[in-house]
């Protein structure tokens, strides 16, 4: 396990978009992180089942929506760009099928290469399917075995990146977050999810090494992008949803500490606090990615950006062309502009109006502030403890939040300033002794919605 003691970035005004400390360079020269930002674009099916019978039709439209996606790269001069093939459930559960949409898409990128000189390179990201047993069977059974299968072939097919939106601990998450149960959060984010993605990324890194593709990175998704989406619908705070963000390090850095070796995934907002501490390259996305879900942080989340991404969008008819080839019209111009201020001098000028655009409106934005990304990281390695620092930087996610409140740099409604004491409050009841935690949480926590035992506790 490597470790992590200091921050990659001495001076904040090194801390940009397209470069970092550790950039990737893949296996046809294209560098990730070096200096140049990159649009990174996921599709996906026009509503429609995905079954044997439409296989057929599923493999023609993703070679329909990798060729336009192509050519509109090769139109607008994009000198490379990175495709995200997140596989629907079905293509996991039946990994054959998915593996031959992976070869569609890769051997399309690799004629368009040969051809016409266009770089581009291929994130394979399998769902993780282990949370469709319930409670999720986490260290084996038929839906690892799916999912070994894929990320196996995949790879020695060509896929220049895995990653993965992991699931572990979300089972006993979904109900905390919606109760605004910050403990039962943190026995999820900093006990059990740890856990899993260390038992899940020494697999995964060991797959990839074996088979010639870069283990890139997870995403917290399904924790604090449903708790952003939950603050943005009004069923929780966003005060909480901020902290649940921050509180995703902490298990997002064990997959850097088993071998991942970025760029992190687009959707994993937290990629901005592990460029900070690893200094890996990141995929984020933000106000480009409307097509697939709204959010308070769409310019700030481009400032330390590697990878400019949509997120996905469906294969759907719009007024100038289908949506996968629209998206990457956008992005391509998103990181033109990045690209040439960088070229002229301008990149931290550009960052930080990227950066002060949002985050003086939501308390989410906030925290995604390189300033407070540092003071948040600072908190992170102090420790080696997953459960420590989960706890730790809570408390100082809160802390900063009540000290932009007293400073006047963020407003927040009334409703939401009392939530930053109540969470405070719930904080103190945590022990610091992580056994002592997990004893505890034990007797507490329903054990017909997970398995202590998948997770060696």
């Amino acid at each position: 396990m490597r470790e992590y003691t200091k921050l990659a970035y001495s001076s904040l005004d090194d801390f940009l978009y397209g470069k970092c400390s550790n950039p990737v360079v893949c296996k046809n020269g294209l560098v990730i992180g070096g200096g140049e930002i990159y649009p990174e674009v996921n599709f996906t099916l026009p509503p429609m089942k995905a079954t044997q019978e439409t296989l057929s039709e599923a493999k023609a439209i993703y070679k329909e929506m990798v060729e336009g996606v192509l050519k509109k790269a090769y139109e607008l001069h994009a000198s490379g760009l990175v495709i995200e093939f997140e596989t629907l459930p079905q293509f996991t559960e039946n990994p054959e099928w998915g593996i031959e949409i992976h070869k569609i898409l890769r051997d399309t990128m690799w004629d368009f290469e040969a051809k016409l000189g266009l770089k581009s390179v291929i994130r394979m990201t399998p769902n993780d399917m282990r949370e469709m047993s319930r409670p999720p069977i986490m260290r084996g059974g038929k839906y690892w075995d799916g999912m070994e299968r894929i990320f196996a072939q995949t790879a020695r097919d060509g896929a220049d990146l895995l990653s993965i939106e992991s699931t572990g601990g979300k089972e006993i998450n979904d109900e905390a977050l919606m109760n605004a149960d910050l403990r039962t959060c943190i026995f999820a984010l900093g006990v059990l999810a740890p856990r899993d993605m260390k038992w899940l990324w020494t697999n995964l890194v060991k797959i990839a090494e074996e088979n010639g593709s870069i283990p890139a990175g997870d995403s917290a998704c399904g924790f604090a992008n449903t708790a952003m989406v939950l603050a943005e619908q009004g069923f929780i705070p966003k005060v909480f949803a901020s902290v649940v963000r921050t509180m995703s390090v902490a298990r997002a850095l064990v997959a850097i500490e088993c071998g991942a070796k970025g760029p992190g995934k687009d959707c994993a907002y937290e990629n901005v606090y592990l460029k900070a501490i690893t200094g890996m390259p990141v995929s984020l996305e933000g106000k480009t990615a409307a097509c697939a879900h709204f959010s308070p942080i769409g310019n700030i989340a481009a400032a330390v950006a590697d990878l400019w991404s949509n997120e996905s969008v469906q294969h759907v008819k719009l007024l100038s062309g289908f949506a996968p080839t629209v998206s990457t019209e956008q992005l391509i111009y998103d990181c033109r502009l990045m690209n040439v201020a960088a070229n002229k001098g301008g990149a931290l000028l550009l960052r930080d109006w990227l950066v002060e655009s949002d985050c003086y409106l939501d308390s989410q934005a906030y925290i995604l502030r390189p300033d407070v990304v540092f003071e948040i990281c600072a908190e992170v390695i102090k420790t080696q403890s997953p459960f420590l620092r989960t706890l730790g930087v809570a408390r100082t996610t809160l802390d900063i939040l009540q000290r932009a409140v007293n400073k006047n740099e963020l407003s927040l409604p009334e409703r939401e300033l009392s939530w930053i004491g109540n969470l405070q409050e719930q904080l103190e009841e945590i022990p610091e002794d992580e056994e002592q935690f997990i004893s505890e949480m034990k007797e507490e926590v329903d054990t017909s919605k997970y398995k202590p035992e998948e997770y060696g506790i």
